[in-house]
């Protein structure tokens, strides 16, 4: 399964270096001047997964395929963007092709580097954004809720749905709230399907990354910590990086030497990791793994998904024609050293359909077609 990102944001936020550092690529211009990025950039990066990594040791298959994710790197956005202003509508565009924004806010001064807005807000600068996918998202429904209307007075039972799924919506786009505040309950199907049908902009999760100096990575600083109250207060996240450290880590060809150079800011780890994670847990994924002498994988699945629709993951072929799964945990793999030790020791199970995967599971999938 694929998770794709859209980075998102002002002009000269630090969203294309971010791009070329997660992605250790050059494929975005990383320039100090707005619309840098016409088309949008897209990488592809492996997940680093720990765990993925013992399995390795363990198993010492002859193939290692990581979980991968999908940045899209999105020219940034000004003022009546909404109304087609700069390069808005393309921007709008490809925001409703991606599954979660990324938004990066500068939290750092630097009289080199040119704002848009003339001065360092990011609090602002979010406000800017939400603004106008909000604006967007309005007319887009107001364009359609007459029609809706008159064919759930005739009776149709599915504008029935979306005109109760519209009008709370519409009520809090009015009020200045993006459109997921007023998503439907999980529980009620129909109307979780009609919602996920009106493709709106701002029903997509948010990650706002706070591009911070390099002297305040480790620690944040002002303007971040106005970003972290923000997305409290939204039930959001947020992640503080340094786009230029990204930059530097990127650059250098081992493991110990990136190590180093982060231990040596205070940093623990990459910002990539810290997004990963905070990206998963946005759009509730978890990852299951495979593994034998050919090859060990890491796949991503929809927290809560079935092991038929995992197997489907795979090949269609799998969930068409699933008979059972034989399932271990990771814990088990791990500690009891492989399969077999696993089988003997009765840690193997045979999972059927409505097996709930969990995270971290290892599985092998029985089929017929």
């Amino acid at each position: 399964m694929g998770f794709n990102c859209g980075i998102v944001g002002l002009p000269n936020v630090g969203k294309s270096t971010l791009f070329n550092a997660l992605t250790q690529t050059i494929a975005a211009q990383a320039a100090n001047f707005p619309f840098c990025t016409i088309e949008p950039n897209t990488g592809r990066v492996a997940v680093p997964d720990d765990r993925l990594d013992k399995l390795v040791e363990l198993v010492k298959p002859k193939n290692v395929v990581p979980t991968q994710l999908e940045f899209v790197d999105i020219a940034g956005l000004v003022k009546g963007a909404s109304k087609g202003e700069g390069l808005g509508n393309q921007f709008l565009a490809n925001i409703r092709e991606v599954d979660a924004i990324i938004h990066v806010l500068r939290c750092f001064e630097d009289d080199n580097i040119t704002h848009v807005e003339g001065s360092v807000d990011p609090i602002r600068d979010a406000e800017i954004v939400e603004t106008e996918l909000m604006i967007a998202d309005l007319d887009s429904l107001e364009k359609r809720y007459d029609q809706t209307v008159k064919k759930a007075r005739g009776g149709d039972k599915e504008s029935i749905i979306r005109q109760a799924v519209m009008e709370p919506i519409i009520e809090a786009l009015k009020a200045g709230r993006p459109a997921r505040t007023a998503a439907p309950d999980e529980s009620n199907k129909d109307a979780v399907k009609e919602y996920k049908m009106l493709q709106l902009l701002t029903s997509k999760p948010v990650l706002y990354v706070c591009n911070v100096d390099e002297q305040s990575a480790a620690t944040g600083n002002e303007f971040s910590q106005a970003v972290e109250k923000k997305a409290t207060a939204e039930g959001a996240k947020a992640v503080i990086i340094s786009a230029a450290i990204e930059s530097e880590v990127a650059q250098l060809e081992s493991q110990e030497e990136q190590k180093e150079f982060l231990e040596a800011l205070g940093l623990k780890e990459t910002g990539l990791a810290r997004i990963i994670r905070a990206g998963y847990d946005l759009l509730g994924l978890q990852t299951y793994f495979t593994a034998g002498p050919k090859e060990v994988r890491a796949w991503t699945f929809v927290k809560g998904s079935k092991a038929p629709q995992c197997a489907g993951i795979i090949h269609s072929d799998f969930e068409r024609g699933f008979i059972r799964a034989e399932t271990i945990s990771y814990n088990d793999y791990i500690t009891l050293g492989g399969e077999q030790a696993c089988k003997e020791a009765g840690k193997m199970r045979s999972e059927g359909k409505d097996y709930v995967v969990q995270d971290g599971d290892l599985m092998n999938f029985l089929f017929n077609v």
